[in-house]
């Protein structure tokens, strides 16, 4: 049996590279630390890793992410450490006019949904103090913050 250590990134399909670059390092604050050609971008959490996330175009006309169909259903972010982080970035977001689609309290986590340009869904969370004694327990329950 393979033995996975850690998820080491993921890559997302875009249409238009510098509105998605525009959006992964200014909205949500990753660093660039690569570019492929003018096909991908690399970036950042910290120096922990050579890259977390990269984004590669695949032209203007490409068709948006389906609900419906197998793949990739979204990527969490962690934000911070606490409720307060949480609603500092819904202010940040709704001063960017970034639309949040949706929220929840997971019992383990408190978490904000959005989309990237493309219609890839982020989820932005913050762990839920103790969440390791719950882990077990997650939920879908109304966020308020």
């Amino acid at each position: 049996m393979i033995k996975i250590r850690k998820l080491g990134h993921v890559v997302l399909r875009v249409r238009n590279l510098n509105r998605s670059t525009h959006f992964y390092k200014d909205i949500l604050g990753l660093n660039e630390v690569a570019r492929y050609q003018d096909l991908m971008v690399f970036f950042a959490i910290d120096d922990t890793n050579h890259h977390d996330l990269a984004i590669m175009a695949v032209g203007d006309d490409a068709p948006k992410p389906s609900t419906n169909s197998t793949g990739l259903y979204h990527i969490a972010l962690k934000i911070g450490e606490d409720i307060d982080e949480l609603r500092k970035a819904k202010q940040w977001l709704e001063k960017n006019k970034i639309s949040i689609s949706g929220s929840a309290d997971h019992t383990v986590s408190k978490s904000l949904y959005i989309a990237d340009p493309d219609g890839n869904e982020i989820e932005l969370y913050v762990d839920s103090p103790g969440w390791e004694k719950h882990r077990e327990e997650i939920s879908v329950k109304p966020l308020r913050i």
